[in-house]
């Protein structure tokens, strides 16, 4: 404890690292040597009553030693400072001395001179009063001398282009003509006079940028100077000292930034400019010795903020950096103000001008010029940029081969129209697509929603938007710039200040004040303006009076879309339309050579030369570029302008596309598809070859109808990828008429299998219960390049003798029970094909359909700008089911082909039953009815192979088999005698029969074989004599039916002896 404390004691002390044993020592100190009041007398005790007397005395003359040492050490390093100490104190003792002296020899000097002073008090007086007349005479010459060289000097800003230098100086020697002492100069009458039409030739300047800043045709305007300029060019700065260069860059805003409070001078209560004082002409010059002089004053009181005196004393350079435009400017609060901004370059030339129109009181002047040239400059441009496009249009090598492809490039895009992709005809064979679009669709392949024409019209109308959009933010700046302006007048006629001037601003109210110029004022004839230029698209006349939607809808739809393409070329009326804000233009501002011909009918833009074709299906790709202009112009504006963007452009086209364009469409497209449904040969089936061609493209045989229809659709959902916000509509219109072609598809089934028989057996439950459970029903779902496999298993075997049991129990069976005409048979055939088509184009479609709308959807929810709606739904449920009620269709017809092939079958076999088989010569032909069956069979695999994969065939033609095997065996139950000719017949028979089925490629014919050897198995069972029949059937139970094996005895062979208890004996067989 007591070497931690003495530790702690000197730990502070200054011995030097070579010398650390001196710390040692220190530690080992006693801590009651180092005690405030030292006691000695406890130590002599100890030295007196210790055992090694001269031991402790040399350990306490060590312990001495070492303080000592340690003493001489800080004695060491502390002795130079003690000694300066020692003579700075005696320095400052002197200059006391010195100071007291001079102080008293100061007292009496003073006391001298005010003894001289006061006894010449008057002339000195008289002096002084000279001397200030005098000074004030020289100033009064020299600013005389200054002015009279002002216009010559404003002439050079000018042509120079400081326009903000010009009108300070302008508007400060006005206000220095008006001083005592120079409004009666006669000889500045002349530099008066000039001052006052330099000032309207300042006007016209400021006001013809202005113009061509805001149209973004100036030299620093946003389109001017791109973003890398705006950083390189940020104006070839004048730095009043030398700074570093600013850090931060320029970033380009799509809004006005926050508008500084400072303009650099003050409004008075009557609406005059009040610039910063002038008390020296030298101050005009802004580079002599005077203005020097003021901006050092400025700088110590901390106007400028680039050099500024911490509590420190030093002095931080910040970056101030002045636009080349105000290089020649003298400093005052706006040119600090634009210093501070981080507003883009761009933004600081609209201040610039709006300020020098303010300063020359011309605001009102101003905006009543630019409200009567805003129309006529915002149509010219428009007209401008069209002829600019029609030129590139013309230019461009090869555009003609995009006007003029046909309808299978018509979904040539990315997005949803690439799995809406109407297939590409590439064989001789699909000619006749082309031809039905052309026939079904109510548009040309231009107008489609991916056709040339509203590709033109969305690029051409984006770029047309895209440039307004600049112009209205420029627009806007200036708006609220003008806006902030009314607001300090307001403060300031709330808080008059002493000053009056000639150039007023304005005082009656916004609009007086501004000239009738606003941002309401510009975003209203900017949107009108662009209706109009959207009309001209559409082929669309604006009228005062409208045309009710339901009485337009019913004439639209007296018209035969199949003859006549709809373009929009009728003349659709409509009366939404923007009305100008009436401007209030002054009297006085009338007669200055600004007004131009605004009231006259305008001419077209010429959008026909950048279009190939116009009308009212272009609203479709006119609309999603309106949405984003609208979206970009609401995220500019304040929200008080929000109801004004809500009614304009947005809700014109809108209530365009929802009373005009989609009724019109409904129609058209209403037409369309009964048209495509109804006609004669939209059910007619048509083969390209012999073969079955799995691809539209190849040459897949879908029925017109179905693929007018699912044109049509995939059509119609393209205008729906166009106008997502009327994509329930469109979905729920497509669902209706892909239903009436349900409907159709329906009725044609329906009348192809009326009254036969195998329509009336898959409305049984039984039979659709077997027919479901057969491993052949799986064919149905399977893909087209799938092989079968149809090697009957033991459960397969048991389903099949179940149906034919059923099938058997219907004989007989009547011709006129079954189809027989074989063109109904290929209508099934090529209808099952064309519904699977279908089906897999419509869920394709809703997968696409959906995928696509709800990825629109998310991207809408994470922009708060979009004010409107939009369709999120996902995969439609009723395309899906829409698809399934196909699919079930397409199913049935192929159950009854199956059902009429199998019952065709017993309707051939079921002659063999109630007949006898006594031969008595062997035949070299099977028999007729077998001729027939086969004949049959291999017919309609003929006529069925160019409609159906061959998957489905095997479907159709693989019950076959079964059935006849089946129907066989059973038959010899009812045959009354058969011999062994008889037997050969029979073998020949299901011989041909299958060579017959085995000639169908889809067929597995080892499987047929299976099946059919079985019969001949069976009815060679009749030529063995008993005991070998017993014998076979011991070894071979379960290969028969006890029922079929007694059928073996019940029927008459010549010449075979059955015994009497044989089939008891067959029983016992089988019991065990």
């Amino acid at each position: 404890m007591s070497s931690g404390r003495a530790q702690g004691i000197f730990d502070g002390l200054p011995i030097p690292a070579d010398k650390a044993y001196l710390k040692e020592g220190l530690s080992r100190i006693d801590e009651s040597w180092a005690a405030s009041r030292f006691d000695s007398l406890p130590h002599v005790v100890h030295i007196l009553t210790s055992k090694d007397r001269e031991g402790e005395v040399q350990f306490l003359k060590e312990q001495s030693d070492l303080v000592e040492d340690v003493v001489d050490e800080v004695v060491h390093v502390y002795h130079h400072g003690f000694n300066k100490a020692i003579q700075n104190y005696s320095q400052i003792l002197r200059l006391f001395s010195e100071s007291a002296e001079s102080i008293s020899i100061l007292k009496v000097d003073m006391a001298n001179a005010k003894k001289f002073l006061g006894s010449r008090n008057k002339q000195l007086h008289q002096l002084w009063y000279r001397s200030l007349t005098l000074r004030h005479v020289l100033t009064l010459l020299d600013q005389i001398e200054s002015v009279s060289k002002v216009p010559a000097r404003i002439e050079k800003l000018i042509a120079d282009k400081q326009f903000y230098a010009a009108v300070q100086l302008q508007v400060q020697s006005m206000l220095v003509l008006e001083r005592e002492g120079l409004q009666v100069v006669g000889a500045l009458q002349d530099i008066r006079s000039e001052l006052a039409k330099l000032r309207g030739v300042l006007f016209y300047k400021v006001l013809e940028d202005l113009h061509s800043h805001l149209y973004n045709k100036g030299e620093f305007s946003s389109a001017s100077l791109s973003i890398s300029e705006m950083e390189d060019q940020v104006l070839n700065a004048t730095a009043i000292d030398n700074s570093v260069n600013s850090s931060q860059p320029l970033s380009r805003r799509t809004r006005l930034v926050k508008i500084e409070n400072h303009f650099g001078g003050s409004l008075s209560a009557d609406g005059s400019y009040r610039p910063g004082s002038i008390d020296d002409v030298s101050s005009f010059e802004g580079h002599d010795d005077d203005s020097v002089e003021i901006a050092e004053n400025a700088v110590s009181d901390g106007a400028f903020p680039s050099a500024r005196v911490h509590a420190d004393g030093n002095i931080k350079k910040v970056s101030r950096q002045m636009p080349t435009w105000l290089s020649s400017a003298m400093p005052d609060e706006f040119l600090e103000s634009m210093k501070k901004s981080d507003a883009p370059l761009y933004v600081k030339y609209s201040r610039t001008l709006v300020e020098c129109l303010c300063m020359l009181g011309k605001v009102a002047a101003a905006g009543a010029v630019l409200c009567q040239r805003l129309r006529p400059t915002i149509h010219e441009i428009i007209i401008s940029k069209v002829k600019v496009l029609a030129v590139q249009k013309s230019s461009r090598s090869g555009l003609d081969l995009v006007t003029k492809k046909d309808n299978s490039d018509i979904y040539d895009s990315s997005g949803i129209l690439d799995g809406l992709q109407v297939l590409k005809p590439k064989s001789k064979n699909n000619s006749s697509f082309s031809a039905t679009q052309l026939v079904v669709s109510p548009v040309s392949p231009i107008m489609t929603p991916k056709g040339a024409a509203q590709s033109a019209a969305g690029e051409f109308l984006n770029s047309i938007l895209d440039y307004i959009i600049c112009i209205l933010e420029n627009h806007i700046i200036v708006g609220e710039l003008l806006e902030s302006k009314l607001s300090q007048q307001a403060d300031n006629v709330l808080t008059p200040k002493a000053a009056s001037s000639d150039t007023v601003w304005g005082a009656d109210s916004e609009s007086s004040q501004t000239g009738g110029f606003n941002v309401g004022f510009s975003l209203t004839v900017i949107q009108s303006e662009c209706q109009q230029l959207i009309c001209e698209i559409l082929r669309a006349t604006p009228e005062a009076a409208t045309s009710d939607a339901a009485v337009q809808t019913s004439r639209l739809g007296k018209k035969n879309p199949a003859k006549e393409k709809r373009d929009g070329s009728e003349g659709l009326s409509f009366a939404f339309r923007f009305t100008d804000a009436a401007a209030s233009m002054p009297k006085r501002e009338a007669s200055q050579g600004w007004q131009r011909g605004t009231s006259a009918q305008q001419e077209g833009y010429g959008t026909s030369a950048v279009l190939p074709d116009q009308g009212i299906y272009l609203a479709a790709s006119v609309y999603r570029p309106v949405v984003q202009f609208s979206d970009k112009v609401a995220s500019m504006l304040h929200q008080k302008y929000s109801q004004l963007v809500n009614d304009g452009l947005l809700a014109f086209i809108e209530k365009f596309l929802k009373d005009h364009f989609l009724p019109a469409m409904f129609v058209d497209y209403r037409k369309s598809i009964q048209q495509a449904i109804s006609s004669p040969a939209a059910f007619r089936p048509r083969a390209n070859g012999s073969v079955y061609k799995p691809l539209v493209e190849n040459g897949r045989p879908v029925l017109q109808g179905l693929l007018a229809s699912n044109m049509l659709a995939k059509e119609v959902l393209g205008w729906a990828h166009l106008m997502p916000k009327y994509a329930n509509e469109l979905v729920e219109f497509v669902q209706t008429f892909l239903e009436r072609t349900y409907e159709r598809c329906r009725t044609s089934y329906t009348e192809a299998v009326l009254e036969k028989q195998s329509y009336m057996l898959i409305g049984r439950s039984d039979v659709e219960g077997l027919m479901r459970v057969h491993p052949s029903n799986a064919y149905l779902r399977k893909s087209h390049d799938q092989s079968p496999n149809s090697f009957p298993d033991a459960e397969t075997v048991e389903v099949e003798l179940e149906i034919s049991e059923l099938l058997l129990g219907l004989r007989p069976i009547k011709q006129e029970h079954l189809i027989r005409d074989d063109h109904k048979l290929i209508l099934l055939a090529s209808l099952s094909d064309s519904l699977e088509y279908l089906a897999d184009s419509v869920e394709s479609v809703g997968d696409i359909f959906g995928t696509s709308f709800s990825k629109t959807a998310d991207k809408n929810l994470n922009n708060q700008a979009h004010r409107h709606t939009r369709s999120t739904s996902a995969v439609p449920p009723s395309f899906t089911s829409l698809a399934e009620e196909y699919r079930r269709l397409a199913i049935d017809c192929l159950k009854v082909l199956r059902l009429e092939m199998q019952l065709e079958t017993i309707f051939h076999l079921q002659e063999m039953t109630n007949r006898e088989y006594l031969e008595d010569q062997d035949a070299e032909e099977p028999d007729d009815f077998i001729i027939s069956l086969a004949t049959q069979i291999m017919r309609r695999d003929e006529e069925l192979a160019p409609f159906v994969s061959e998957l489905k065939r095997n479907y159709i033609f693989g019950g076959i088999s079964s059935i006849a095997a089946n129907a066989s065996i059973k038959a010899l139950a009812e045959i009354r005698s058969i011999n062994l000719l008889g037997v050969q017949q029979i073998c020949r028979n299901s011989i041909a029969l299958e060579q017959a089925l085995a000639a169908i490629p889809s067929i597995n014919s080892e499987a047929v074989q299976q099946r059919l050897d079985r019969v001949r198995t069976y009815y060679e069972l009749l030529n063995l004599p008993f005991e070998a029949l017993l014998a076979f059937i011991q070894e071979h139970e379960y290969l028969f039916t006890q029922k079929e094996y007694s059928s073996l005895l019940k029927v008459n062979v010549p010449g075979r002896e059955i015994p009497a208890d044989a089939d008891k004996r067959i029983s016992g067989i089988s019991s065990h």
